[in-house]
C-alpha cells in the first residue's frame, strides 16, 4: 500500500464511521455531501492536470501506487474524495455540537474584506506566480461572493476551518516532506510564494479553503432543494 493511498484511507475512516452515529446521523445528507464534492473535485482535478503538466507541482513515484488516470496518481484522485468528506464532517459536527460556534455577521463582513484586499496585492504582486494567482484569485471571489449574499455558512466556516487545519497539516505536512525522507507531492517554488508552514506552502491553506468551503456552498444549495422528509 503507497503512503499516499494510506493516508487518504485513514483521513476518511473515522469521519465516515461516525457519520452514522444517531444523534447527528450526518449520512442522512450522502446524497447532498456527495455531488457537492464530486462537482467542486471536477473544477479542482481539471486544475490539477494543467499544473501537473506545466511542473507547477508533481508526485514522488516512489509513494505512489503507480496507477495514472489521465496523468494523476490514483491517490490525487481519491484525495479530492477522502480529505473533503473528513474535513466537510467535522464542519458540520463542530456546528452541531457547539451551535453558537463562529463569527457575528458583521465580525464577518469585515473579515473577509480585510482578507480580500490583502489577497488582491498579493494576487496583483505576484501575476507570474501560477499556484499563488489563481489559487488566491479564486479565493477572492469565493470570499466576495459569500460576503455579497451575506452567507451564514462563513461566520462559522472561519472558526472550523481553524479546527480542520490540525489535521491538515498532519497529512498535508507528510505530503509535503515532513516526518518522511523526500516528499510525496513537491511544488515548483517558481510557481509560487516560497513561504513554507513546515513543509507546506501557504498557498496550501487558501487551496483547502477553497475547496472545502466551495463544497459546502454546495451541499447547503442541495439542502434547500432536499425532500422535507430529508430535513426532519
Amino acid at each position: 500500500m503507497s503512503l499516499y493511498f494510506f493516508l487518504n484511507i485513514a483521513s476518511l475512516s473515522i469521519p465516515l464511521l461516525y457519520s452514522f452515529e444517531k444523534r447527528m446521523y450526518f449520512i442522512k445528507w450522502w446524497k447532498q455531501v456527495f455531488l457537492a464534492i464530486l462537482i467542486t473535485a471536477t473544477v479542482f482535478i481539471i486544475w490539477d492536470v494543467i499544473f501537473t503538466q506545466q511542473g507547477v507541482w508533481g508526485f514522488n513515484e516512489s509513494y505512489l501506487l503507480g496507477i495514472d488516470i489521465i496523468n494523476l496518481p490514483i491517490e490525487e484522485w481519491l484525495f479530492f474524495i477522502c480529505i473533503p468528506y473528513a474535513s466537510i464532517f467535522t464542519h458540520y459536527a463542530l456546528k452541531y455540537f457547539f451551535p453558537t460556534i463562529g463569527f457575528n455577521r458583521k465580525t464577518t463582513t469585515w473579515l473577509s474584506i480585510a482578507l480580500m484586499l490583502l489577497l488582491s496585492i498579493v494576487v496583483i504582486s505576484n501575476t507570474e506566480k501560477a499556484y499563488t494567482f489563481y489559487n488566491y484569485s479564486l479565493l477572492i471571489l469565493i470570499l466576495g461572493y459569500a460576503v455579497f449574499t451575506q452567507h451564514k455558512e462563513l461566520q462559522s466556516f472561519y472558526i472550523t476551518f481553524l479546527v480542520i487545519l490540525i489535521p491538515f497539516f498532519i497529512v498535508n505536512g507528510i505530503l509535503t516532506g515532513s516526518f518522511i525522507e523526500g516528499e510525496v507531492v513537491w511544488y515548483n517554488n517558481d510557481e509560487n510564494l516560497g513561504i513554507r508552514i513546515g513543509t507546506i506552502p501557504i498557498e496550501d491553506i487558501g487551496y483547502a479553503f477553497n475547496m472545502l468551503f466551495m463544497s459546502i456552498l454546495l451541499i447547503e444549495k442541495f439542502k434547500k432543494t432536499a425532500p422535507s422528509r430529508a430535513n426532519s
